[in-house]
């Protein structure tokens, strides 16, 4: 199969070595904003492929839709996704997009239903769904051995806030960070949710508040059989990346990314068992694999879309609910942001 890849930045270049790997790609075109970079992450790749494909890098990002690719990534800069999303689909071409989708709701749905008119496959990037716990949690509650649910806990702690430069165009703590828990409820529980109530609070560097962001926030959750949720998000936990899901049945619990390198000291001080993950592309790495595999498998026509551009949307409303919920400091039903 042929790819063409749409950014080479830290998320393009995990992408780009996870397809260079793939035994059913056979030729991978790159491109980039900077050309040079597409160029240097084609030639860094070239070595680490046996047997050897063709990996090359395009002069630019409209060569790729002249490539005849079988499959189209797209890890571009947030604000390029729509547009990239839209001309592929336009071309025909099946779809695997970093979310967002789009910067807000409206664009979102300008895809859904591009997507939709065209019959092309848009897969959307939430790399948890591909995560071994998080299929593990989602089984355990289909399969009844938890009983009925009272409880889902999910937490998105990062060790470092990100540049100042990219809080502006971030969409915010619940856009950016809390979506992947906002999905991982959905996925893992298979209901929707119905009312959130939402805070966030400042506590670190100014230019959170300057942007109308927060640095910390949580919400409450009310699923649409009673369940409730419990997400919370940081810009600051210095222990490490920790990324859980906990899910409490009338008969069993269970927890998603519990494990040695989870950076939580249990008291009495017995002290850290392993290293904390630095961050998401290494915590969530062989998820990543997983999910780039799968888009290959959808645009060959072998599976089923498993993240279609209807789940992101889904999981954008609820960003929306609980950011409104922020900031006007009420319970907000999520028939409210639906359009």
């Amino acid at each position: 199969m042929r790819i063409a890849l749409a950014g080479a930045g830290r998320i393009g270049a995990r992408h780009a070595a996870a397809l260079a790997r793939s035994p059913h790609v056979t030729e991978l075109i790159i491109a980039d904003a900077d050309p040079r970079r597409a160029a240097a992450l084609a030639d860094h790749l070239r070595p680490d492929r046996s047997p050897p494909a063709r990996i090359r890098a395009a002069a630019g990002v409209d060569e790729l839709f002249d490539a005849g690719a079988d499959g189209f990534v797209v890890a571009a800069a947030t604000d390029a996704h729509a547009a990239l999303v839209e001309r592929a689909v336009a071309h025909g071409i099946p779809v695997f997009c970093e979310k967002p989708l789009a910067p807000d709701v409206h664009g979102t749905l300008q895809i859904v239903r591009a997507a939709r008119a065209a019959r092309v496959p848009v897969q959307v990037g939430f790399q948890r769904r591909f995560d071994a716990g998080y299929q593990a949690a989602r089984d355990a509650v289909a399969s009844g051995r938890l009983g009925w649910l009272h409880t889902v806990r999910s937490c998105g702690f990062d060790p470092a806030p990100p540049p100042a430069g990219y809080v502006p165009t971030s969409g915010g703590l619940f856009r950016d960070c809390l979506i992947h828990d906002l999905d991982s409820v959905r996925y893992v529980t298979g209901r929707e949710v119905v009312r959130v109530v939402a805070a966030g609070a400042n506590r670190g560097d100014a230019f959170f508040r300057e942007c109308g962001d927060v640095d910390t926030g949580a919400a409450l959750l009310v699923l649409d059989d009673g369940t409730l949720g419990l997400i919370a998000a940081t810009r600051y936990n210095a222990a490490g990346y920790d990324v859980r899901l906990e899910v409490f049945g009338s008969k069993d619990s269970v927890v998603a990314g519990l494990d040695e390198r989870t950076p939580l000291t249990p008291l009495p001080e017995e002290g850290r068992r392993g290293p904390a993950y630095s961050g998401f592309l290494e915590r969530f790495a062989a998820a990543y694999d997983a999910e780039l595999a799968a888009f290959v498998q959808v645009a060959a026509g072998d599976r089923a879309n498993p993240c279609p551009p209807e789940e992101a949307l889904e999981a954008f409303y609820l960003a929306e609910a609980c950011d409104l919920s922020r900031r006007e400091g009420r319970a907000v039903e999520i028939e409210e942001v639906r359009r």
